[in-house]
């Protein structure tokens, strides 16, 4: 785990694995990146809003544990997103199928169910 964690922030290792692929896959596989990146942080600003401009709501910590459970997964996103990153580059380098990947699957999971509670919370009087 540690090994992989070291690739992230090393690009001499990245490139030291196999032959250069074509740049066009390399830029393709940086913007994917970029937007995770992007997802994570607005992610992570969504939880700050939560958490500095939403009203008190009637159920006790709605409002802190939606914060929270943004900002948790704006980082889980970010993390992922470099680690993915990472694995794509070094399976491109070595000629190998890219990673699979159930993250997205994931994500939009959990963020499907956390919108079905917030609607349950509001018809339930949660909310203002």
């Amino acid at each position: 785990m540690w090994e992989s964690i070291k690739s992230w922030f090393d690009p001499r290792e990245l490139r030291s694995v196999g032959a250069p692929p074509d740049y066009r896959f390399s830029l393709a596989n940086e913007r994917t990146f970029l937007a995770w990146l992007r997802t994570g942080l607005a992610l992570v600003a969504g939880g700050l809003a939560a958490a500095q401009f939403l009203p008190p709501l009637r159920l006790a910590h709605l409002r802190e544990a939606l914060a929270i459970a943004l900002l948790l997964l704006g980082a889980a996103v970010s993390i992922r997103a470099v680690d993915h990153w990472a694995r794509t580059e070094r399976a491109m380098r070595l000629d190998e199928e890219l990673p699979a990947s159930r993250f997205p699957a994931l994500l939009a999971l959990i963020v499907a169910i956390g919108a079905l509670l917030l609607v349950a919370a509001v018809l339930l009087g949660g909310a203002g």
